[in-house]
């Protein structure tokens, strides 16, 4: 009787599961990496000992789906093993919410989103999930979407506060205030071309003491526009993008740019080559204007771009004298393995001037990355690499540091991403 009823119930779930055209599942991330940092994003002070650690990201992903309806909802924690007693009774970081949206599809054409969620396109030079960094990237928006056969077009909006309040207050969290942004997608024959226009506003900061009532609360709005695109053959890619920046940021006005062209080329079904160069431009020492014109990538995945020691534009290198970045690519892959070499020779794009006033050679240093990653399971990856930069004197003039020292990094990474549960 009682497997009677067990299965009367399991056949009243399955039913109703197909009344409902349901979807759930559930999957789960550990991904625990560690590092050797003897120079990581900038030459290491004389003297200094190399910094060890392990970080770790344990990420819960939700997602469900009925109809029309569509959720996600993502919890994860961040740590650096250590950074909590074995006795303690909370984390550093506790649980944040990564994503948290809701979605709905008017029908196959348009839909709309709205919650905390990742804003990505592209290759992620300008928006990105930044994946590579433990808490990652997301954003709290609203996103109204068209979509056909060839063609996409996203519209976001943001509006950002301390919390809730009676009267305007001053914004101090290191974000934008508002942001808007539109992005086509669109297939031209065989080549792939996106179009992005991004305006993202961030509060000019009121000095102390800050007198009642409060001033007025200005917004100074800053514009990012350009295009990306990519083609293929059947051995062979490419891909190009221009962004372009004007506006304002704390009162400046600015004017920068970022062109950058890659291709790459299958020589076997096993071995990848490929070939770049990006300028991002930038204010040389010897401007005197106040306008800014080094250009900020904003929210791209900067890490995978110029180099993995994350020289340039990983939390640094703002307002400075812009890049100019030439590389080569080299791919292998063999079974379950993937080989990877990436040489970077960087250089200034602007005047570097010596203490004495002297103009200095634009050559900053060459950075040599190589990676290997080998699939263990479906579920589970290991990743590893070594890098190392050789500097320049003008390297040290504008990071500072030591280019004379060893400057090196080293990590390894466990990524365990098991699907726990699916339901359809």
């Amino acid at each position: 009787m009682k497997m009677f009823k067990k299965m009367v119930l399991a056949a009243v779930l399955i039913a109703s599961g197909n009344i409902f055209a349901q979807e759930f599942d559930a999957n789960l991330q550990i991904k625990p990496r560690y590092e050797f940092r003897n120079g990581y994003k900038a030459p290491i002070p004389y003297g200094e000992t190399p910094a060890q650690f392990i970080n770790s990201r344990a990420r819960l992903n939700l997602n469900f789906k009925q109809d029309q309806f569509v959720t996600k909802f993502t919890m994860q924690n961040v740590r650096v093993w250590g950074d909590a007693a074995p006795n303690t009774k909370s984390d550093v970081n506790g649980i944040q919410v990564f994503e948290a949206w809701a979605q709905y599809n008017f029908n196959e054409k348009w839909s709309t989103r709205l919650g905390r969620q990742v804003i990505s396109y592209d290759n992620q030079r300008i928006l990105g999930e930044a994946d590579w960094a433990p808490q990652a990237q997301s954003h709290d928006a609203v996103l109204v979407t068209y979509k056909n056969s060839k063609s996409h077009l996203d519209l976001g909006f943001a509006l950002n506060a301390n919390g809730e309040s009676d009267i305007a207050v001053q914004y101090t969290v290191a974000a934008y205030k508002a942001m808007q942004y539109a992005w086509y997608h669109t297939e031209l024959g065989k080549l792939n071309m996106s179009l992005l226009f991004l305006n993202t506003g961030y509060e000019n900061k009121l000095t102390a003491p800050i007198p009642t009532p409060t001033p007025e609360l200005k917004v100074d709005y800053m514009q990012t526009f350009g295009t990306y695109m990519n083609t293929k053959g059947k051995s062979w890619d490419g891909n190009l993008w221009f962004y372009g920046q004007t506006g304002k940021n704390s009162t400046y006005n600015v004017s920068a740019f970022d062109a950058a062209l890659n291709f790459n080329y299958a020589v076997t079904e096993k071995f990848k080559a490929g070939f770049g160069y990006e300028f991002l431009s930038g204010k040389g020492q010897d401007n005197t204007s106040t306008d800014i014109k080094s250009f900020s990538p904003l929210f791209g995945t900067n890490h995978g771009l110029n180099g993995y020691m994350d020289y340039f534009y990983v939390g640094n290198h703002k307002n400075s004298v812009g890049l100019q970045d030439v590389f080569l690519k080299f791919g292998y892959n063999v079974n379950k393995w993937q080989f990877a070499l990436l040489p970077h020779v960087f250089s200034a794009a602007n005047t570097v001037l010596a203490a004495n006033g002297n103009e200095m050679d634009n050559y900053l240093g060459t950075e040599i990355d190589c990676t290997a990653a080998y699939a263990v399971h479906k579920f589970i990856n290991i990743t590893g690499g070594y890098s190392q930069m050789f500097g320049t004197d003008t390297m040290q003039r504008i990071k500072g540091g030591d280019v004379d020292h060893t400057n090196n990094w080293a990590w390894v990474m466990i990524n365990v991403n098991p699907q726990i549960f699916s339901f359809k």
